[in-house]
């Protein structure tokens, strides 16, 4: 296609095949039809998207989200809906855990308020709808970029290159392309680490999530769908995120398999019974970060891109499929009135739609983390306190039920679960 063809049908590239990207070319491409070129570039493309065993919390605005670009009726009978929630407070020595703070799963008593699902059944669906729908998938990363008035040059790994009105970061906390730009990313560590894997058990979970906070960090299981056997038995499944000092981890994960057990069954407790280590645990190193500007000329950052943090609230996706339903609507508004999606007024818009929310999180999500990861008398006594009324008082109660949804007054219409 030559350089005046791609101009007249504007092209988004979105460098980065993760689900906040594919969501985000989906929702373009159902939008716009064939009045818009998606290119979705990432390395990750040529692998099998089974292989990622990760599990995720996809809250109820998310889901609504996922309703309206018709994904969800492929992949709802492998999500399992969080139907109550716990948390408890105390520390790993403590001979019982006295429950502070329970949360029924629903929202305005007729919709989960989040599910579990595998990374890798939902980026299946997405990727197949993304075919169907006429995304062009390339297994290349981005190398770089330059712009030059209303287009931009974007070179890939293999040496190809292509023009589009708007590039899309989607590739990840350490984002070159957000380097490349000169946004600045604002950043610390926690000096923490998430140890996650999927834990098998005997017994079955109903559907209860359990966050239990302790001195280290929050210790979180999280209900998946039961897998069925060839005896016609359930393989009960939880998917755990341990939080734990970094000092701590290597140690931990070097130990002989039958001594981690020892120290999980600390963590998890016995009351799902004999516990088996599912998937192989593994460690990321925890940090929050948030990019200066979400936005650069021709430029939008997507996702973990624009902003990392800390998983004590199990928000990190939602944000970047928030990012998505933002960003998706802008730009279709922009298109239907004949503007450019790549306009550094339509920019500005998405900068405005996601800085509070982001923003608000982060802080949110930070407090939580440097409240609760301690292990000093007085703190514990108020927050202890806190969660106890809380626990009693409705009306609190269903706005934090509302805000771990993800449901606001205000929101893109995707997050509704209308389409654009």
């Amino acid at each position: 296609m030559s350089a005046a063809t791609a101009m007249e049908r504007p092209r988004i590239v979105i460098a980065g095949g993760g689900l906040a990207g594919l969501s985000l070319s989906l929702a373009l491409k159902k939008a716009l039809a064939d009045g818009i070129d998606v290119v979705m570039c990432d390395p990750a493309l040529r692998r099998d998207p089974h292989g990622d065993k990760r599990s995720y919390a996809i809250a109820a605005a998310a889901r609504r989200m996922l309703e309206a670009l018709e994904i969800w009726a492929q992949v709802a009978d492998k999500a399992q809906p969080i139907l109550d929630m716990v948390i408890t407070d105390s520390r790993l020595q403590d001979p019982v855990r006295p429950t502070f703070l329970t949360f029924g799963g629903d929202v305005d008593g007729h919709e989960p308020f989040a599910h579990m699902i595998t990374a890798g059944d939902l980026t299946a669906a997405l990727l197949e709808a993304c075919r169907e729908a006429g995304v062009d998938l390339r297994s290349e990363g981005v190398a770089g970029f330059a712009v030059h008035g209303a287009r931009t040059d974007i070179s890939l790994a293999n040496g190809d290159s292509l023009q589009g009105s708007l590039l899309v970061a989607a590739d990840g906390a350490c984002s070159r392309l957000r380097e490349q730009a000169g946004i600045g990313w604002i950043a610390w560590p926690y000096r923490q680490s998430g140890i996650v894997a999927t834990i098998a058990h005997e017994r079955d979970h109903e559907g209860k999530a359990i966050e239990h906070f302790l001195p280290s960090g929050p210790f979180a299981i999280l209900p998946l769908k039961p897998e069925s056997q060839a005896d016609g038995s359930l393989k009960h499944r939880s998917s755990i995120v341990w939080t734990e000092r970094s000092e701590n981890v290597p140690a931990l994960l070097e130990s002989h398999p039958e001594d981690l057990l020892v120290e999980l069954e600390r963590r998890f407790g016995l009351q799902l019974g004999k516990l088996t280590f599912e998937t192989k645990p593994q460690a990321f190193p925890l940090s929050f970060g948030v990019a200066r500007s979400f936005v650069g000329e021709r430029l939008a950052l997507l996702g973990d891109a624009a902003h990392v943090i800390h998983p004590i609230a199990g928000q990190g996706l939602n944000l970047g499929l928030h990012d998505a339903a933002a960003l998706a609507e802008i730009i279709t508004d922009a298109m239907r009135l004949g503007m450019d999606p790549g306009a550094a007024d339509v920019l500005d818009r998405y900068e405005r739609a996601r800085r509070t929310d982001i923003t608000t999180m982060g802080v949110m999500t930070d407090g939580l983390n440097r409240l609760f990861s301690n292990d000093v008398l007085p703190v514990r006594l108020i927050r202890d306190l806190g969660l106890g009324l809380v626990d009693r008082m409705p009306g609190l109660k269903r706005f934090f039920i509302r805000e771990a949804a993800g449901i606001r007054e205000r929101q893109p219409k995707l997050l509704r679960g209308e389409g654009l």
